[in-house]
């Protein structure tokens, strides 16, 4: 028997209708979908609960594998509610899963937990320590569900907890920093050093867990990642884009951007601004030894990015309308709105925000 939190989110129904169709070839059991409310979607069992409640316990009972995919990454969310959140439904699914005796727990985080720097390797290997900062961007929530995963580990020897870090995901209604940042009229770009990038796309993520629910992979000290082969230049996503990027001192892009982000114009703070223009690619070698294969490149995610963000505009990891962005690009010049905005830019968002 399969669980999967979330199962009326974007990611969670995907998971859910795929591992239906599995349990039709007879590699899945029974799906039991947990979402705060329930979807129509024949052939699953739901139980319609609270994911942080700790009476979620009796609605695991027997399970064989629980995938907990409820966690929120919207930018909209405000930081310290969206941590509690993240932390607590963490918290409430592995002592649910211990206290019922569920054999095996799946967690997402990121490939944002091995950072962002200028002289990373490209790949790194899945290995690769993870980075110590944190904060209170989406980076110290993923921190945060990693300790978690390693104190479950410690304290339920017969439980195991897999965790799965995507890279920077692609697909449609995905609403993120990285979509906003191609939906700017430049690509922000730090004087001296080259981008490379790395997507995965939501199609391929929840391809991967199912291959993972199936087949009990799991990886070196229990976390693995899962993303597209190998990796874009900035040159090559310029390409693919058709934008052009914006060079600027990188003391100026993330004392600017976070200045920015104190005074609430934009979400992104200075630590996952380094996502955007340092390169953080992992060789998910542990999934492709076990026989697991990306459907998407790294160009075919990339178009898919564009595709679903067509129409839309963003400054400093802000959404604006066609009208604010006309407005935006004309009095900045384009190029330094890319960038981290001019003062007119700022005054703009500013008087925005207040009215």
């Amino acid at each position: 028997m399969v669980a999967v939190t979330g199962a009326a989110s974007d990611i969670g129904r995907m998971l859910v209708e795929r591992l239906l169709s599995a349990a039709g070839s007879g590699a899945v059991g029974k799906v039991v979908a947990i979402d705060d409310h329930s979807e129509d979607i024949e052939g699953v069992t739901w139980e319609v609960a609270d994911i942080c409640d700790p009476r979620l316990a009796p609605r695991i009972s027997g399970v064989d594998v629980l995938a907990h995919v409820d966690d929120d990454r919207s930018l909209e969310t405000p930081p310290a509610e969206r941590r509690t959140h993240n932390i607590r439904a963490a918290q409430t699914v592995l002592t649910a899963a211990a206290a019922e005796r569920v054999p095996r727990v799946i967690l997402l985080t990121s490939t944002m937990v091995y950072g962002a720097a200028p002289d990373n390797p490209v790949p790194m290997p899945e290995d690769a320590p993870v980075s110590p900062e944190s904060g209170t961007g989406l980076i110290g929530d993923f921190a945060e569900i990693e300790d978690l995963a390693h104190l479950a580990r410690r304290a339920h020897p017969g439980l195991s907890v897999t965790v799965v870090r995507p890279a920077p995901l692609v697909g449609p209604g995905l609403d993120t920093l990285l979509t906003r940042h191609f939906a700017a009229p430049r690509l922000l770009a730090v004087k001296g050093r080259e981008q490379t990038w790395q997507f995965c796309h939501v199609d391929d993520l929840v391809s991967a867990l199912e291959f993972l629910i199936v087949n009990e992979v799991d990886g070196k000290d229990g976390a693995l990642a899962v993303g597209c082969d190998g990796s874009l230049s900035q040159a090559e996503a310029e390409e693919i884009a058709q934008l052009r990027s914006f060079e600027v001192p990188a003391n100026v892009a993330f004392n600017a951007t976070q200045r920015l982000h104190r005074v609430g114009i934009t979400p992104a703070s200075a630590s996952e601004l380094k996502f955007l223009v340092y390169p953080c690619v992992v060789d998910c070698a542990t999934l492709r030894e076990a026989g697991w294969r990306p459907e998407y490149g790294n160009a075919e995610s990339l178009r898919a990015l564009l595709e679903a963000r067509a129409g839309k505009h963003a400054l400093v990891g802000r959404n604006l309308g066609r009208k604010e962005a006309t407005i935006t690009v004309a009095s900045a010049a384009g190029a330094a709105v890319a960038a981290v905005g001019t003062t007119a830019a700022i005054r703009y968002l500013r008087k925005r925000r207040k009215s």
